[in-house]
């Protein structure tokens, strides 16, 4: 698959600059084919990252062609809004607030303290003045889906 051939170019520069990658995928996008690779690391990237992996892996597109005629390449961050699934998106962003949305569309925030196995993780949540804090396993079959969030709290503390 083209795809597999362009993270194998694209594995090395990652490596070296030690981040993970998540997606690469090559749909059309207009006049021209869209090679939109997303990346990852502990703590988030820059932009000098970002940039630097883009020229990197053009330079490698450029030397080994796998891709015929025109194409765009756009290399990004996943976002707040990609879901979490395996174990190492768990341990990545691990100590970051999470929203956790149930089948019913019920949701839960908490802290996310990283995989339990691949199957599931531990979410760290408030439990009110009596309870206090409680962690709770949490096994992905039983969720809709994770995303990243902002817990306004600690924002709003932040600022004073």
């Amino acid at each position: 698959m083209l795809e597999e051939k362009i993270e194998a170019l694209l594995k090395p520069i990652t490596d070296e600059l030690g981040v993970d990658v998540i997606k690469v995928s090559l749909g059309s996008g207009g006049h021209s084919q869209l090679l939109r690779v997303t990346v990852d690391k502990a703590g988030g990237l820059d932009s000098d990252v970002l940039t630097s992996i883009s020229r990197a892996l053009a330079l490698q597109l450029d030397a080994e062609d796998p891709i015929k005629g025109v194409y765009r390449l756009e290399v990004s961050t996943p976002g707040l809004d990609w879901p979490l699934q395996t174990k190492a998106d768990f341990d990545r962003h691990a100590d970051e607030w999470v929203k956790v949305v149930f089948p019913d569309g019920s949701s839960q925030e908490g802290r996310n303290l990283g995989a339990v196995d691949d199957g599931s993780f531990t979410l760290l949540v408030d439990g009110g003045k009596r309870v206090g804090e409680q962690e709770r396993v949490v096994a992905l079959a039983d969720v809709s889906k994770v995303i990243r969030a902002i817990n306004w709290k600690e924002v709003s503390r932040g600022m004073k």
